[in-house]
């Protein structure tokens, strides 16, 4: 992996975050940082908190209190929009495509908020509106090369079997050209070979084009694999955090997952 544990400084710092609906603490006093260039992967049972920390991370939530610090930057109370811009893209467990779009114009439309020109030069589309149009574009391509949609491209997404379109909504978060990308159980459904596909974009994300990757995902496999670091949640408090060998061996991890103690 290009970087591993202790390597890279902080990029996403999270302090003393709580997060209750009514009263059930989704989240609580939950602290832990993302290394810049890894691959950290979030584990824990179902109802462990692990999808409302993405939706704080995002700003689709609002947590009661504690901080998320991005790049140095306070986001807890950022509207998603600008949360995106400042470079976190998400990709939903729940697939969130234009399905009769096609798999081009569902990436493309993932990189229009950083077309800012103004409207004469989009009417003539002269000077800066053609070379920020031509350089999305660029981008947008390198994307669909990476993750292999070439034969795709011009396919309407409601179309496509049901991995591919889980392809294309990792696509459309790297249109967007981040910093850090949220991947919410990018093989769920999917059988060995796509789940071996997956596996290897998700580390060509990571190596090739240097983006941090924060990852929810049940397959154990994949986890082990990927991650340069594990933390695991249970009823919105971490129990675990290191290797994953290191988080595998926990006695409180295996409880959690098993009901009990290894041997």
């Amino acid at each position: 992996m290009a970087f591993m544990n202790g390597v890279g400084s902080p990029l996403l710092q999270i302090e003393k975050l709580s997060m209750k609906f009514g009263g059930i603490h989704a989240l609580s006093e939950l602290s832990l940082q993302v290394r810049e260039g890894e691959i950290f992967s979030i584990i824990g049972p179902n109802g462990a908190g692990k999808t409302t920390l993405f939706n704080c991370m995002s700003g689709i939530y609002l947590a009661q209190t504690g901080s998320i610090r991005f790049a140095g930057q306070e986001i807890r109370g950022l509207k998603p929009h600008r949360i995106a811009r400042l470079g976190i893209a998400r990709a939903f467990q729940n697939i969130e495509l234009f399905r009769g779009m096609t798999v081009l114009d569902n990436l493309m439309s993932a990189s229009e908020y950083r077309l800012d020109y103004g409207l004469l030069s989009a009417i003539l589309y002269l000077g800066r509106c053609s070379r920020l149009e031509r350089k999305c574009r660029d981008e947008v391509e390198d994307v669909i090369e990476l993750l292999d949609l070439q034969k795709h491209r011009k396919t309407p997404v409601a179309a496509l079997p049901y991995g591919i379109q889980k392809r294309v909504e990792l696509g459309r978060a790297l249109a967007m050209h981040p910093k850090m990308v949220l991947v919410d159980e990018p093989v769920s459904g999917m059988n060995l070979e796509e789940t071996e596909d997956m596996a290897r974009y998700i580390l060509d994300i990571n190596e090739e084009l240097k983006i941090t990757v924060v990852l929810i995902e049940h397959d154990m496999g994949v986890v082990m694999d990927l991650s340069d670091r594990v933390v695991v949640l249970n009823f919105g408090v971490k129990i675990a955090e290191g290797s994953p060998e290191e988080v595998s061996r926990d006695p409180e991890v295996v409880r959690a997952y098993l009901g009990e103690t290894p041997n």
